[in-house]
């Protein structure tokens, strides 16, 4: 554990595995706070009155509601919200709108900024939750409606409007990469040391071949959504954990059934219905057969009550549902507290070959000294090719962000006035306007190949602009125009214009300064005096320039 460890959030801590990592971290790591954040009021209450039995001298705190909504809405059913035109609209809005907005109304990231946890271990099984909202349904039912449009049958507009918003909210990635870098951002905010993930794969450890589903028929593609979620969620915190400045990150994705928290004879419930126990009664066969049938026809003897072994989110099996699934060569079983007590060894600095991440990270395949060799001989080439058919191959404007196509062009200016850095900081912002402008005049070829790329170049004065057909930014729906104010001209200049302008090449001027100095390595000998940020030589390399701002001022830049 980490010296400064005295808060943690356990998410989904009341649930079967989230409770039991709450137990162990208050047993061996001696915390001053664990926050036990679950769906459910009532079971979050049963968990914090079990923990502060277990643990008097440690402060419980519980928090209740739906994580992956809004904090208003955090404690409604998610299917009142999808059956409310309001909450419809602002969960599109959260969940395709600005990320900005999004995250400020998030009831995730509040929870984490509020207790601030220096360790958050998230026992929410994400995969189950997003992929079980049925987007094959909803598909479904949206082309039943367009259909019943197009054919002129009766069906209202608000039917209609529910249905395709219902289908486009249960789309499954947008929700993990929204929520993934919500609670990225948040634990940034606050400094959290660790986030550690209890993951699934979705079959219990077994393969497409997996005869089991959750009440569906087989094959189940909700299933195999599953699958697909809960490995999505990897591949995004395998990027986290290369992610400068971050949390350290890890997975631990048992590969079996998970169980049990309780043996017990209880009332049966089915999508939170309780399931009641009726009189049989005879039916000829023949004709026509109805699935259901109104339940006051039949005698109605009690509720159904059975013994069963709660295996939390799997649900609750019967004895004989259980000894199959747990059979040698089925999905068999590990239990909660096994998979707690990994999760506090890697929380404490404990290497238990477990971490998924860990084991991604290490397995794939990174750059080779062959292609770093290649890779000269590949300028070289495209360098001859250029000069023999008097081109410039510098930016395409496909390989974004789009303020990389500005800075390649605009690097690729000062490279054909200056050549040197030496020499563009010897020069006085104005000058190098005048000189930019004058080269663009004298080579019309290099002008329209810009312009024709969708880029525009915004003239010295700021008050013109050479184009053409087509421009990427700003981007809006195609044909539309759009009203210019001063403002959003040097917003979208700064954003994917080449910009003309003495401001622009002053900033220029900054940065050279910046890699000039930026060379702290150079004072020491050998490999020591060589780093990325004293990787950009005298001479302008427009590639290498580009890549230093793209690194040092937008933050992009591999760890690893």
């Amino acid at each position: 554990m980490g010296l400064a460890d005295r808060t943690f959030l356990v998410l989904g801590g009341a649930g079967m595995v989230g409770y039991q990592v709450a137990y162990r971290i208050a047993a061996d790591l001696a915390p001053e706070r664990i926050v036990i954040a679950s769906l459910y009021e009532d079971e979050v209450e049963r968990a914090v009155a079990g923990l502060h039995d277990l643990a008097p001298d440690v402060d419980i705190v519980g928090e209740w509601g739906d994580v992956f909504v809004r904090a208003e809405f955090a404690r409604r059913p998610r299917r009142e919200l999808l059956d409310d035109p309001v909450a419809r609209d602002a969960i599109f809005d959260d969940l395709l709108g600005p990320l900005d907005e999004a995250y400020a109304r998030s009831r995730l990231a509040q929870l984490i900024e509020h207790h601030r946890p220096d360790v958050i271990v998230d026992g929410v099984n994400t995969a189950t939750a997003i992929s079980y909202q049925d987007v094959y349904t909803s598909s479904l039912i949206a082309e039943r409606d367009l259909e019943a449009l197009e054919n002129g049958r009766d069906i209202s507009m608000g039917t209609v409007s529910h249905d395709i918003e219902t289908l486009i909210l249960s789309q499954s990635i947008p929700q993990l990469i929204r929520h993934v870098l919500i609670i990225d951002r948040a634990m940034r905010a606050v400094g959290t040391r660790l986030y550690l993930k209890v993951g699934t794969t979705g079959t219990g450890g077994m393969g497409l071949n997996i005869p089991y589903t959750h009440s569906e028929d087989r094959p189940s593609a909700k299933l195999m959504t599953k699958t697909a979620v809960a490995f999505a969620q990897t591949g995004l915190l395998f990027l986290m954990g290369r992610t400068p400045g971050g949390p350290i990150v890890k997975e631990i994705k048992p590969a079996a059934l998970i169980g049990y928290s309780d043996v017990g004879r209880r009332t049966i419930r089915e999508r939170g219905k309780t399931v009641s126990l009726y009189g049989a009664r005879t039916d000829r066969l023949g004709g026509s057969l109805q699935l259901r049938i109104d339940p006051a026809e039949f005698v109605h003897r009690s509720d159904l009550e059975l013994p069963v072994v709660d295996t939390g989110e799997n649900g609750v099996f019967t004895k004989g549902e259980f000894e199959a699934i747990t059979s040698l060569g089925q999905m068999e079983f590990v239990t909660p507290e096994e998979v707690a007590r990994h999760c506090v060894q890697e929380i404490s600095g404990i290497n238990t070959g477990r971490d998924v991440v860990g084991t991604v990270d290490s397995s794939v395949l990174g750059p080779s000294y062959r292609a770093g060799v290649l890779r000269s001989r590949v300028l070289d080439e495209l360098r001859a090719l250029e000069e023999s058919t008097g081109t410039h191959g510098v930016a395409l404007g496909q390989l974004g962000p789009p303020e990389l196509s500005k800075l390649l062009w605009e690097a690729e200016l000062l490279a054909l006035i200056y050549g040197t850095l030496p020499a563009v900081l010897a020069a006085s912002p104005e000058e190098i306007s005048t000189a930019a402008s004058r080269i663009l005049d004298e080579r019309p070829g290099l002008r329209d190949t810009i312009t024709s790329l969708g880029i525009p170049i915004l003239c010295a004065e700021g008050d013109t602009l050479d184009r053409g057909p087509f421009i990427r930014i700003p981007e809006a729906p195609e044909g539309e125009a759009l009203v210019v104010t001063d403002e959003q001209r040097d917003r979208w200049a700064a954003k994917g214009w080449v910009d003309l302008r003495p401001a622009n090449f002053e900033k220029w001027q900054q940065r050279l300064r910046a890699i000039r100095a930026g060379h702290p390595g150079k004072s020491q000998p050998g490999s020591a005096g060589v780093a990325p940020e004293t990787d950009v030589s005298e001479a302008i390399e427009t590639g290498s320039l580009a890549a230093w701002v793209l690194a040092e001022e937008l933050g992009g830049y591999r760890i690893k």
